[in-house]
């Protein structure tokens, strides 16, 4: 069953992805090389509990940590470790948050100062197709809108689409229906109707578009380990259109002051 948020639903919802948007802002100031997953999934979880909220993933169905670090091959799902990022790296980072009774969630991929143009490309894609997607999030469309702007766009651009891992409804549950595919066809799927709220969130690989799950039990990962980018963004349908009740502009503020982290303009 699809849930249909009202205004005040729309508006803590909100505010728990705000949270979440400076979360990974905060992440992003320190960002470098030979930091680990630990110390910055520390951080993440302390200033999520000083803002009186409560980690969106810690804990859910057993998930270790705060933060989702996928770094490279890894898709989502990624596991923080005291393994150090190295300066050709990338890393999407996926953060949720649990705040006066609603769900936030976002994510971002982040890229170290030596990751070449082409992987950088990748990025560029990845999200800008997040983008395409939430253009057809709109009322009257249909799912299959939005998931077909997303493959559309990428495989345009040689890129392949992840089909096990889907966007998602969100709410006072952090996965609700409808599911959101990255991939499908125009004019298919649920109609998009006034208070839908659900996260657009595009996994796009280099190489092939099979994954496979990693010796820890969680992490998923490309079938031929080449690299995957990530982005995600929470949004509410309203007659008006699509509002995004993420915030990337706060990380990419940051990231501009940060060089240890590549300094690129994400085009949208």
């Amino acid at each position: 069953m699809i849930y249909y948020k009202t205004a005040e639903d729309i508006e803590h919802i909100r505010e728990s992805c705000l949270l979440v948007s400076k979360t990974l802002a905060q992440v992003a100031s320190v960002l470098k090389p030979g930091m680990t997953g630990l110390e910055i999934d520390k951080l993440a979880e302390e200033f999520i509990l000083d803002h009186e909220a409560k980690p969106g993933f810690k804990g859910y169905r057993g998930f270790p940590g705060t933060l989702c670090i996928s770094p490279n091959e890894g898709v989502v799902h990624g596991i923080p470790t005291d393994v150090p990022f190295k300066e050709d790296d990338i890393l999407s980072i996926d953060c949720g948050s649990y705040l006066n009774g609603y769900y936030g969630d976002s994510a971002f991929t982040f890229a170290m100062g030596g990751v070449t143009d082409e992987v950088m490309e990748l990025l560029v894609c990845t999200n800008a197709s997040l983008y395409k997607g939430i253009e057809q999030a709109k009322v009257g469309n249909r799912i299959g809108d939005i998931s077909f702007a997303i493959q559309n766009y990428n495989e345009e651009r040689n890129y392949s689409v992840v089909r096990e891992l889907v966007g998602h409804g969100i709410g006072k549950n952090l996965h609700e229906a409808p599911e959101v595919p990255n991939f499908g066809r125009r004019g298919r799927g649920p109609k998009i109707k006034d208070g839908l709220v659900i996260a657009i969130e595009p996994m796009i690989n280099m190489g092939v578009k099979g994954v496979k799950q990693s010796n820890d039990g969680w992490t998923i990962i490309t079938k031929d380990n080449q690299p995957s980018a990530h982005y995600e963004h929470t949004i509410a349908i309203t007659d008006e259109g699509p509002d995004i009740l993420s915030n990337h502009t706060l990380i990419e503020d940051v990231i501009k002051n940060n060089p240890e982290i590549r300094n690129i303009t994400l085009k949208k």
